[in-house]
């Protein structure tokens, strides 16, 4: 079984975002980078199947500008055998690369690579869309489980227990299809400095959108971007009816 496991260049999880003076973008200048951590987990949910002797091969891809390959080599370093970068300067920006672009550029590469399996972070933790794996399976017609908790691989039938709302959901898929992870799939391992050595050996292919027959024409402006509220205080009220007339109206929720 052949894998191919999406991962976006984020900013770090632990660094405070800030915005620009001018609310057009975040500030991304000398901040550090790191893979999505969603995504980070379906990296090595790959490797617990290479390791287990279910997969063979395990393709990481990434939209970014030149400097995604630090991201690459880190996935590789956890044990993905070779690395695709689809370099554009528009993946900097947030927003820059919307997820049906995205979406259609791992069509793009999949009807290239031909995997049985995609596996990828339900969401980034920039823009949050929550979008891309839903777009993929819809492109391709392929089955799909979101959301996973737990994966399980019997020859061609997938086994995904998925979080919802009342639970967790119990699905079973054919082969090929797409699971996009959620947090409690897994806990992803540090990489060790030997591995990391033996990445920079691995084959890192770089190709332009237009080699796919794409282009990254943007169809969603983003207007300004500010940072949240402080949160206040609360205050304390003598009784229900005080309550009453405050939520409805100061809070205006009822």
């Amino acid at each position: 079984m052949k894998i191919l496991v999406p991962i976006k260049r984020v900013v770090d999880y632990n660094v405070k975002v800030r915005v620009k003076s001018d609310g057009s973008a975040i500030e991304l200048a000398n901040v550090k980078m790191s893979i999505n951590p969603f995504d980070e987990i379906a990296v090595e949910e790959a490797v617990r199947l290479k390791e287990s002797g279910k997969v063979s091969e395990i393709v990481v891809v990434t939209i970014a500008s030149e400097k995604g390959q630090e991201q690459i080599r880190t996935a590789m370093a956890i044990g993905a055998d070779r690395g695709i970068l689809v370099k554009t300067d528009a993946a900097i920006d947030l927003g820059g690369v919307e997820p049906l672009s995205v979406a259609k550029t791992l069509k793009a590469l999949i009807d290239k690579e031909n995997p049985d399996l995609v596996i990828m972070g339900k969401q980034a933790i920039d823009d949050d869309s929550n979008q891309t794996g839903q777009m993929l399976a819809a492109l391709l017609g392929w089955a799909q489980g979101t959301f996973a908790s737990k994966l399980d691989i019997d020859g061609d039938k997938i086994t995904v227990t998925r979080e919802v709302d009342g639970g967790l959901e119990t699905l079973e898929l054919c082969s090929p299809a797409i699971i996009t992870t959620d947090l409690r799939l897994n806990e992803p391992r540090y990489a060790k400095l030997p591995d990391i050595m033996k990445a920079k050996k691995k084959p890192l292919e770089i190709i332009e959108p237009s080699d796919l027959g794409l282009d990254y024409s943007v169809r969603m402006k983003i207007v300004n971007i500010a940072e949240p509220q402080p949160r206040k205080g609360g205050i304390k009220v003598d009784n229900v009816d005080d309550l009453i007339d405050k939520l409805k109206n100061e809070a205006r929720v009822i």
